[in-house]
Formats: structure tokens, C-alpha cells, sequence
């Protein structure tokens, strides 16, 4: 697994783990295993230090034999994408053309026949239909993340064309759960709210509240990843979705509910992501027909579990 020592990576470590699998977890230059394990996970699984920027970095973390790879490892952050597209390019576009061509020549050179899970996002639909996307939609990404994430896929693509690599692209709506950053909306509503409860304060500055999103816990998210490993057809792309949509306002309002302080909400233009998506919902039916992965975490256990881990 590449990006073994982010957010979702953790939890994914965790549930491999579980399942029974031997994990290696590839981990950026200066990181270490995530922090969400406890050290008896973190001594079960191998940890290798990776750069995807480098071509022999990437080649020595694909040395060793194996029956499957998914590639978390990117630039995950539409804010820090837009502050160096050409960077957020680099790591998700050309990084992942480097996973997947060193995985091709595996199997080219008869030395195993390894399976590729791209982990990309629904944000590569942009706009959408005003319905839920499907896979088949055109992709019309409206950001430098979700562009960068189409140039991994069509990386992806291309070499398993070439080498008849076995690959599967998880396009993953928004998710959240106990340790995301505050760098992202839900648990940054969550810290501001808890913040002016502290100080008495009647009102907290946001970005715009009015997008719905197809929020899943990450937990759901992990599952649908080992549901397209044990499950999962090669060559196939499936949306990692609920098809329910819920807007951010709603969110807020459920977490001041769960905190037990109300606020007024402050729309600050310095915290409004230019171009948002109105609307950011998947149609899940293709991974649920494949595997029988659906989400079972309600929205209102995700935010408590994650105003506990706050809390901790």
C-alpha cells in the first residue's frame, strides 16, 4: 500500500490487518506508520520509505512480490493542489504512472501478476448531472486535484492496455471520520465549533455551507477498498459511494447538535473554494452488484466518533 501513513491509509493498514493479510506500507521520505495504529499493528506490518517523485524510489518499493497494491500515496488536498498544480500533477499523474509501470513490467517479465487499485475521487466527474455520476459519465474535472487524478487514471489505463496489468479505479466520494485533519471541512466545522463553545462565542466563520456531498465514513470507504481486492473485477472502474446526497449546512447543524453548542454560521470568502462542486453524489450500484459492498455507518455515528477522537 502506497500512502500507508495518511488518514485513510491508517485505517486501511488496520483493517488489511485484520483480514489477515502481510501489509507493506510504503511511507513518504520524513513520515513514519500512521498514527491512528497502535504499536502492535504498527509491528505487524513492513515499512518502506518511498519518494513517488523518484523512478528508483518507486522501483525499490515494488520489488518485493505481491498479490495486490493500492495506491493511496497523492497530493489529497484540493487546496494545496491549487497552490502548486504542477506539483499535484507530478504526484498523482506521473507518480501513479510510475506505480503502475513498474507493476506492468512485473508482469511482462513473468515475475508475478499483481493487482492495481487506484484510489481516485468522484470529484473527476466536476459538475455532474445534477444526479448521482456513474462511471460512465464523462469526466469533466473543474480543479487541479480532480485533473491530476484523471491523468493518473488514464496512466493506469494506458499501461495496463500495454502490459496487461490487472487494475481497478476506485473513485471515492467525500469521506471523513475519527483522524482526518482539520485541513478538511468536516472535522475544521467540528474544531470552530468547539473552539466558540469554549470561548463563549456566538458565531464561527466558514466557507460556503450550501454543497451536498455523498459523505462516507472512512470505515466504509476501507471496506469498499477490501471488497474490490477479495471481489473487484480487473479493468473495472467503480464509484465508492451511497448515492445520498447531504448538504454541508446540514452538517454543521448535526455537529453543533452533537456538541451541544449552536452557533451562527459566517460565510468568509477567504475560506470559499473557488469553482465548488453544487452537487457531489455517486451512483454505488456497479461495486454493490460486483462485490456486495454497501456503507453501513450512519452519518450521525461518523461525526460522534469523530468528535470523540478530537476530544482525545
Amino acid at each position: 500500500m502506497t500512502g500507508a501513513d495518511g488518514f485513510v491509509g491508517g485505517w486501511l493498514v488496520r483493517e488489511l490487518l485484520r483480514a489477515g493479510h502481510d501489509v507493506v506500507g510504503g511511507v513518504r521520505v520524513g513520515g513514519g506508520p500512521s498514527a491512528l495504529l497502535s504499536d502492535a499493528e504498527r509491528d505487524r506490518a513492513q515499512w518502506v520509505v518511498f519518494d513517488l517523485l523518484s523512478s528508483d524510489s518507486v522501483t525499490a518499493l515494488a520489488r518485493p512480490p505481491v498479490d495486490a497494491v493500492v495506491h493511496l500515496a497523492a497530493v489529497a488536498s484540493g487546496a494545496d493542489a491549487r497552490k502548486d498544480p504542477g506539483y499535484a500533477w507530478a504526484s498523482n499523474a506521473a507518480g501513479s504512472a510510475r506505480i503502475a509501470e513498474e507493476l506492468g513490467r512485473h508482469r511482462t517479465e513473468h515475475r508475478g501478476d499483481p493487482l492495481l487499485v487506484l484510489a481516485s475521487t468522484g470529484e473527476v466527474y466536476g459538475a455532474g448531472q445534477g444526479r448521482p455520476s456513474l462511471e460512465s459519465d464523462p469526466l469533466i474535472p473543474a480543479s487541479p486535484y480532480a485533473a491530476s487524478k484523471v491523468g493518473a487514471e488514464i496512466a493506469v489505463a494506458e499501461v495496463a492496455r500495454r502490459t496487461g496489468l490487472r487494475t481497478v479505479i476506485a473513485r471515492a466520494f467525500p469521506h471523513t471520520g475519527p483522524g482526518q485533519s482539520d485541513m478538511y471541512v468536516v472535522p475544521a466545522l467540528a474544531r470552530r465549533i468547539r473552539i466558540a463553545q469554549r470561548l463563549r462565542a456566538p458565531a464561527i466563520k466558514t466557507g460556503n455551507l450550501e454543497p451536498v456531498r455523498d459523505l462516507l465514513d472512512v470505515r466504509d470507504v476501507v471496506a469498499a477498498y477490501l471488497a474490490i481486492i477479495d471481489r473487484g473485477l480487473p479493468g473495472a472502474t467503480y464509484n465508492v459511494a451511497s448515492g445520498q446526497g447531504v448538504s454541508l449546512r446540514h452538517v454543521a447543524d448535526r455537529l453543533m447538535a452533537a456538541i451541544g453548542y449552536p452557533v451562527i454560521v459566517e460565510s468568509d470568502p477567504n475560506l470559499t473554494r473557488p469553482n465548488d462542486i453544487a452537487h457531489l453524489v455517486g451512483e454505488p450500484a456497479r461495486l454493490a452488484n460486483d462485490t456486495g459492498w454497501k456503507p453501513v455507518i450512519p452519518l450521525a455515528q461518523t461525526l460522534d466518533d469523530l468528535l470523540d477522537a478530537q476530544a482525545d
